[in-house]
């Protein structure tokens, strides 16, 4: 993986506000994302030999996704994120409410994929960077922040034109609004944005981890 590119999904979380929290609040609040995202992950049918090693953001976390058929792409949009809602929800919900403007959680979630690059100090590349500038988005962050959701997804758009628009079990694409842009090595890149909630029917499929 050092010298030559490597097909990944790219799921990349980032933690609202957390520059307004104390140290140890943002400790707590990194071991409650990385629990989450690994159980989420492991109800989804990713198992960790699936997985590069996660990259750590400070507040959030890269995770790249091997391209394996027992993981479509279809099933990272109709499971884990829903099961990671869902964790968000139960967490914030299990506060007392004095204690949600301090430790509740709220992220923005990307989905993208593309060729990445790994040297010793982590993981780069045209599409690592398209990843990031989608989640950085003045207009993501503002709809989270207007939004009462837990969590705001968006997705490139390589992955709405070649899993969003299709309308695969699970994902509804008339819930994917258009009109996020952000501009990467002299292109512009779309995102659609997705306020996401848990599959119907799905409750028990994965223990709370509030």
């Amino acid at each position: 993986m050092r010298s030559l590119p490597v097909h990944r999904s790219i799921f990349v979380i980032d933690l609202e506000k957390s520059t307004v929290r104390t140290n140890p609040v943002k400790a707590e609040l990194r071991h409650q994302v990385y629990r989450m995202l690994n159980l989420a992950l492991a109800c989804s049918g990713v198992e960790p030999g699936f997985l590069d090693p996660f990259e750590d953001r400070g507040d959030g976390v890269l995770a790249l996704i091997h391209p394996v058929d027992d993981v479509p792409k279809t099933r990272l949009l109709s499971r884990l994120v829903p099961e990671f809602v869902q964790m968000l929800d139960d967490y914030n919900r299990a506060l007392p409410p004095a204690e949600l403007p301090v430790r509740g959680m709220r992220v923005r979630v990307v989905l993208h994929a593309g060729e990445v690059h790994r040297d010793e100090n982590g993981y780069f590349g045209e599409a690592v960077d398209v990843a990031c500038r989608l989640l950085d988005a003045p207009r993501l962050k503002k709809c989270l922040s207007e939004s009462i959701a837990p969590l705001v997804l968006v997705v490139s758009e390589d992955i709405y034109w070649s899993i969003v628009k299709h309308g695969y079990d699970g994902i509804r694409a008339d819930s994917y609004r258009p009109g996020l842009r952000v501009h990467v090595a002299g292109r512009r890149r779309q995102g659609w944005i997705h306020l996401p909630t848990r599959t119907p029917g799905e409750e028990d499929a994965c223990p709370s981890v509030a």
